[in-house]
């Protein structure tokens, strides 16, 4: 199979699908990999390195298309990426489609096997290509929160861990899930003062038998929600619903009752956010302001951090290229399971529950396309 890894073209994405490790592998297989010239910039991997491992280096974008019969991303497909994606082909990435009616129609038309990286699942119900950028997102929400309270960004001027005599700040968490336990972490690492709202009582049990004890915990419900962001200096939303689109827990009206200079950072943007004022920025251009309340919405969070991020993402997704190349996406899919949950678009047909209804698209049961 000829395994395509374009460049990533999403504002400030630094991150790449392949690194040479994962290259020499698919070649030792008997696979072609068709690397876009300085895909790996963004991560500190010269050209020369993926030739070393075995890749062939492409020109541009359309050559990678136009030859793979697989094309391996890290985010969506853009606009200008859609002509390119052929009838019949693989692709294989972050889709995050309930985001996006305009991305899913397009890949509707297109014809192509979307296989989304944030609905493969395991049996025991984890999501293990999400979980690695979670972790990153999670603790880099903390790390902008505490940067965008200064007062040159328009904060309130807040340090995250106070000092003796001044007290620490307020981290709200919504979400006690992969995200908000590692932004927990963090924060609490800082010295704030963290509270963590969940609707699952087992996973609070849990977070309150491992966190430290400047972090407790709190039944998430409207009342309560409403409550801890009032007093809050930072609010990270990190809410997830497989594949479908965020809850939205944070009116427009309860970021009016926060505190002026207050952030928040939404990091369930990709999935269209939990705060009903959320709209996607990018690390060039990270916050707006809302009610006087700081907003950040980066939809591409772990991109900024690609030397970490690509490694992390990489060590993951890589099992399943190599399953994807030796068996196809529908034999490979028949299989195995995981994959099977990642299918979401097939030749045309949403298989994806959410997704069709989402947008309000037929739905095609997903064993229909297998068999």
């Amino acid at each position: 199979m000829i395994i395509g890894v374009p460049k990533e073209i999403k504002a400030d994405e630094y991150r790449v699908a392949m690194v040479p490790a994962g290259v020499e592998v698919l070649a030792e297989n008997g696979h072609t990999v068709l690397v876009e010239t300085q895909a790996g910039l963004g991560t500190g991997i010269a050209d020369a390195e993926y030739e070393a491992a075995g890749a062939r280096i492409a020109p541009n974008a359309r050559t990678v298309y136009g030859e793979s019969d697989m094309v391996v991303k890290v985010k969506e497909p853009l606009e200008q990426e859609y002509g390119l994606i052929r009838s019949g082909q693989t692709i294989f990435t972050y889709f995050h489609f309930a985001a996006s009616e305009s991305l899913t129609r397009a890949m509707v038309s297109s014809g192509a096997i979307c296989i989304a990286y944030e609905t493969i699942q395991l049996e025991d119900r984890t999501l293990p290509l999400l979980t690695p950028m979670s972790e990153v997102a999670g603790r880099m929400a903390v790390q902008e929160g505490a940067k965008f309270l200064e007062r040159p960004m328009e904060g309130r001027g807040i340090l995250l861990s106070g000092v003796p005599g001044v007290p620490p700040a307020r981290v709200v968490i919504l979400g006690g899930g992969v995200v908000g336990a590692n932004a927990a972490k963090i924060a609490a690492g800082f010295g704030a003062d963290v509270l963590v709202l969940d609707v699952n009582l087992e996973r609070l049990r849990y977070l309150d038998d491992i966190m430290p004890p400047n972090v407790n915990t709190i039944f998430s419900n409207r009342h309560n929600v409403r409550q801890a962001i009032k007093e809050a200096d930072l609010v990270i939303g990190s809410v997830l619903r497989r594949g479908a689109r965020a809850p939205v827990l944070v009116t427009r009206e309860m970021i009016g009752t926060m505190r002026k200079g207050a952030v928040v950072v939404d990091v369930a943007v990709d999935q269209g956010g939990c705060f009903e004022t959320t709209r996607p920025t990018t690390h060039s251009n990270p916050t707006y302001i809302v009610d006087g309340v700081v907003h950040y919405c980066v939809a591409n969070m772990p991109g900024a951090v690609a030397g970490t991020s690509t490694y992390a993402l990489t060590n993951e997704t890589l099992q399943y290229v190599k399953r994807l190349a030796r068996d196809g996406w529908k034999n490979a899919a028949r299989e195995n399971t995981p994959l099977k949950n990642g299918l979401n678009i097939v030749a045309g047909k949403v298989v994806f529950p959410d997704s069709a209804d989402q947008f309000g698209l037929p739905l095609t049961p997903v064993d229909e396309v297998l068999n």
